[in-house]
């Protein structure tokens, strides 16, 4: 991305503010796991998305005056030699500025004096953060701190949550937005023949995940965007597994539910195939119930639908497949065999930000996923696939990714 995509992401959140008003969005900072060690650092996705730098412990502050005139600065951390040397070179003022755009550049330890000056100022009346929790029992972050902060020292700031403004930007995907999540398709779907093209009965799990991630490393180092999912067999039915022992028996099915990430923009797809390279009658029926759901759903999204009508149109097309399949014996069924939603956004998280209600509209980027988890047939996978709504229609951006029974047995046949 280049810096001019990130200053107008900013430049359309400052718009959505009001005159009065200091904005502060934080990068994140390291997260302890053991001893002296950390867990990798993965930054704020809201802060990437507005400044594009993925280092920790960065800030963003910003502020539009009493004349509706907008500012910035970031803040980085202070160079440390030391430190640097167990644990890389840290973002420069320049680098930062050559990728985001901000021209004001200051160091971290500024900023207390910085923001202390600004809030004393009586140019300011109201506070903004992210202040998103995932579930009340999310520990605080630096935005939630500063909340606590700001009640004790400057009780006259009101606090306001900018997250429902960067949950609007971010649903409608930009261009380069588009271009990006293309590009991780592709990654994605090389990792993906990858795992296809050497399966066998008897190979592990974790063996599987090793083609996935060196294919991925062909293309670079940012590698899956999420912990990836590779199971086979009975583990197929943990819908978020995340072992990787197992081992895939003859005839067992074998689901991943992957994704690469390319300019920070993840794309999210899965796939499933017999390790033996043969569909059984069973495995075909179901499969075959799944794809015409799928290639049903494709054919009717368009701008206008509501989020909640994909999924329920999902459930009820696929269920009346099952029953003349003989996999269930009624629609009223089919919880026993669909266990989780249809549809869900992608972009800068694999799960990505929504702004309800949810009216479908064009450049939105959503998977279509569609699940059978029969346990008496022990047969357990997904299809899932990442729908770009286009301004009459849609288009199924993974649709190379062989998902027809004769596209994937051809490639396991190495045709």
């Amino acid at each position: 991305m280049q810096s001019e995509y990130y200053a107008g992401n900013r430049r359309r959140l400052y718009e959505r503010l009001s005159e009065g008003d200091l904005l502060v969005i934080f990068s994140g900072d390291e997260i302890w796991k053991t001893g002296d060690e950390m867990f990798p650092f993965f930054a704020d996705r809201n802060f990437v998305y507005l400044t594009g730098l993925t280092c920790r412990s960065a800030v963003l502050l910003a502020g539009v005056d009493c004349r509706g005139a907008a500012w910035e600065r970031l803040y980085l951390l202070a160079p440390d030699a030391m430190a640097e040397r167990w644990t890389g070179t840290r973002v420069k003022p320049k680098e930062a500025e050559a990728i985001s755009g901000v021209k004001d550049i200051r160091l971290l330890p500024e900023l207390d004096r910085d923001l202390n000056a600004l809030a004393t100022s009586g140019n300011y009346n109201r506070l903004m953060l992210d202040l998103y929790r995932f579930s009340p029992a999310q520990p605080d972050r630096a935005s939630h701190l500063l909340v606590r902060k700001a009640q004790n020292e400057y009780p006259y700031l009101r606090i306001g949550n900018a997250e429902p403004f960067l949950r609007e930007l971010r649903l409608i995907k930009q261009p380069c937005e588009i271009e990006a999540l293309r590009q991780a398709e592709k990654i994605t779907g090389t990792g993906i023949l990858a795992m296809m093209r050497s399966s066998r009965p008897g190979k592990y799990e974790y063996q599987y995940k090793a083609d996935f991630d060196y294919a991925l490393g062909q293309f670079g180092p940012q590698g899956p965007g999420f912990p990836s999912i590779i199971s086979a067999g009975k583990n197929n039915f943990c819908i978020h597994y995340y072992s990787y022992t197992g081992q895939a028996a003859d005839g067992d099915m074998v689901l991943n539910d992957v994704g690469a990430q390319y300019d920070n923009l993840i794309c999210d797809i899965s796939r499933a195939w017999p390790c033996n390279g043969v569909f059984s009658e069973k495995q075909r029926r179901l499969y075959e119930c799944v794809l015409e759901t799928s290639n049903h759903m494709f054919s009717i999204i368009k701008p206008g639908m509501e989020m909640a009508e994909v999924d329920a149109t999902i459930r009820r097309y696929n269920a009346e497949r099952l029953v003349q399949t003989g996999a269930i014996s009624s629609v009223s069924e089919v919880g026993r065999v669909m266990w989780h939603g249809g549809a869900h956004h992608i972009g800068y998280d694999v799960h990505d930000m929504i702004k309800r209600p949810e009216i479908i509209a064009p450049n939105m980027v959503f998977c279509v996923d569609i699940g059978v988890y029969h346990e008496e047939w022990g047969i357990g996978f997904r299809l899932e696939d990442n729908c770009l709504v286009t301004k009459n229609g849609c288009e199924n951006l993974s649709a190379a990714i062989p998902r027809t029974i004769e596209e994937i047995e051809a490639v396991m046949r190495g045709a």
